[in-house]
This record gives structure tokens, C-alpha cells and sequence, in this order.
């Protein structure tokens, strides 16, 4: 679901909400102007003050619909706040092992340069090695522990120039792959970093 869709509906509940406190707020109103014109044959008695009713009953409609308003717009802002710090991106790469695993699924992947999947599966290698890359970063083991791989990377990175379109994807995509197949053998000798 988007966020303008999650949004919108937050909107719409918190509008109906208001509507709603709106209607009860003109209700009660109504209700305490008929009774101030009740009269009894008693009268309200000597210690009650007198106040003109229609400017009380209107006050105090007034006041619960601006309550309610406020009301509805500090619950609709709570949810945006709320939505808006779950939706912040983590601030750290995944762990290793959980970036590898996701290199690993691209193993059997290969294509022909010029064919319809091949600049998904080129595209989808070079993104799982640049976050590999990040999470090697990230969670170094020991000073250097990464080396190998890292500069594999670089490497791969100095060839590509930046460039990630299609077409440079595919004039260097004996590079992608045998980065990929050179990662996974490194890592099959260092188990403890992905088990």
C-alpha cells in the first residue's frame, strides 16, 4: 500500500471523526436550547443565575466542534509521525552473511547480452555485490579481514566507471559474473562469516 493511499485514508477517518464530534456537538446543542426554554410553574429558582440561552448553547457548540477538530488533527498527526519514523531506512548495510546469501542466488543466473532478461539479471549482480560491498564495509571482522573481496570490487567499480546502464553492464558482464564466482569461492573458505 503506498503512503499517499495510508495517507488518505488516515485523512478521510480523521475528517469522519470530526464530522461526527460535529454532529453530536449541534445535537447536544439543540438539546440544551430546547431545555432552557422549558418553563415550570416553579421557575428555576432563586439560586440559579440567568443566562440568555442561545448565546450559551451557540458558545459552547462552538467550542466542542473546535475541540473536536483539534482533536482529530493532533490524532491525525500522531499517525503521519508515527508512519514517517517507521519508514526511515535502516542506517546500517545488512550483515554479511545476509548480503552473501543473496549474491548466492544469483549463481546459476547468466544471460546473453542483447536478450530481454539480461539487464535484469546484470543489474541484479551488480546491485547484490555493491551491497555485499557496503556490508563487508560496515562489519569488518578484524582489520583486513575483507581485503580480497573488497578490492575485487573496487576493481569491478573502476571498470564500470560509474556507469550501470544496460549497455556497460553488458560490455562488462565477464567482469560482473567472474567478480560474483570469485566472491562466492572466497567465501565458501571463510564459513564463519556467512553461517
Amino acid at each position: 500500500m503506498s503512503v499517499r493511499t495510508i495517507r488518505a485514508r488516515r485523512t478521510t477517518r480523521a475528517r469522519t471523526r470530526m464530522r461526527a464530534a460535529a454532529g453530536l456537538t449541534v445535537l447536544l446543542g439543540a438539546c440544551l436550547m430546547g431545555c432552557s426554554s422549558v418553563e415550570t410553574s416553579d421557575g428555576p429558582g432563586g439560586d440559579v443565575p440567568y443566562v440568555a440561552p442561545s448565546a450559551n448553547a451557540a458558545a459552547a457548540s462552538r467550542a466542542a466542534q473546535a475541540q473536536a477538530e483539534a482533536d482529530a488533527q493532533a490524532s491525525v498527526d500522531a499517525e503521519d509521525a508515527a508512519r514517517m519514523s517507521s519508514d526511515k531506512p535502516a542506517s546500517r548495510p545488512a550483515q554479511v552473511r545476509d548480503a552473501f546469501a543473496t549474491l548466492q542466488a544469483t549463481l546459476n543466473d547468466t544471460c546473453t547480452p542483447g536478450t530481454g532478461n539480461c539487464a535484469y539479471v546484470l543489474g541484479r549482480v551488480h546491485d547484490e555485490l555493491a551491497g555485499l560491498e557496503a556490508s563487508m564495509k560496515a562489519y569488518p571482522k578484524e582489520p583486513g579481514h575483507f581485503k580480497e573481496p573488497v578490492a575485487w570490487m573496487t576493481t569491478l567499480d573502476r571498470t564500470l566507471k560509474g556507469d550501470t546502464s544496460t549497455e556497460n553492464l553488458e560490455k562488462h558482464r565477464s567482469e560482473l559474473f567472474g567478480t560474483r564466482d570469485r566472491i562466492n569461492t572466497w567465501m565458501q573458505g571463510h564459513p564463519e562469516d556467512y553461517r
